[in-house]
C-alpha cells in the first residue's frame, strides 16, 4: 500500500465511517480480501463509538458552538470523536489546558458536549452482577 498524499486533511470518525460504508456499498469496486477485512473491522469498531449517531448537522452545530474556546483543529476533532464526559478527560485532550482554559470554560465545554452530542453517546448495557 502506498500513501499518495500524507495528511491532506483531518477526518472525524463520522466522516471515516461514512466513507467506509460507501466503499463497502460500491459493488463495482473490487477489493482484495485484506482490504475488505480491514474495512469491515473498522466499520464495526466505529459503529461502537459516538460517531454512529452523529450527522453533518450535529457536527456543524457543535463545531460552531465551541468556536469561542480557541481550540486547535485537532483538539476540536478529538472532543467530537471522544465526547468527553469529565473535566479530566477534557483536560487530557487540550494541550496546556492549565494555562489555556479555566474551570468555568471546562464546565461550559462539557455542557456543550452534553447539549450537542449527548444523544450520540453509546447506550451501554448495564453489567449483571455475578456474571
Amino acid at each position: 500500500m502506498e500513501v499518495v498524499t500524507e495528511r491532506s486533511a483531518f477526518l472525524s470518525n463520522y466522516e471515516v465511517l461514512d466513507m467506509l460504508k460507501s466503499i463497502k456499498e460500491n459493488k463495482k469496486q473490487k477489493t482484495r480480501n485484506q482490504l475488505a477485512t480491514i474495512t469491515y473491522q473498522t466499520i464495526r469498531h466505529l459503529e461502537d463509538t459516538p460517531c454512529k449517531k452523529q450527522t453533518p448537522e450535529i457536527i456543524k452545530n457543535f463545531m460552531t458552538a465551541i468556536e469561542p474556546f480557541k481550540l486547535t483543529k485537532c483538539e476540536k476533532l478529538t472532543i467530537l470523536n471522544l465526547c468527553p464526559k469529565t473535566a479530566v478527560e477534557l483536560q487530557l485532550i487540550i494541550e496546556d489546558s492549565e494555562e489555556r482554559i479555566n474551570e468555568e470554560e471546562i464546565k461550559a465545554l462539557l455542557d456543550l458536549v452534553v447539549t450537542h452530542l449527548d444523544d450520540c453517546e453509546n447506550e451501554e448495557e448495564p453489567m449483571e452482577e455475578g456474571s
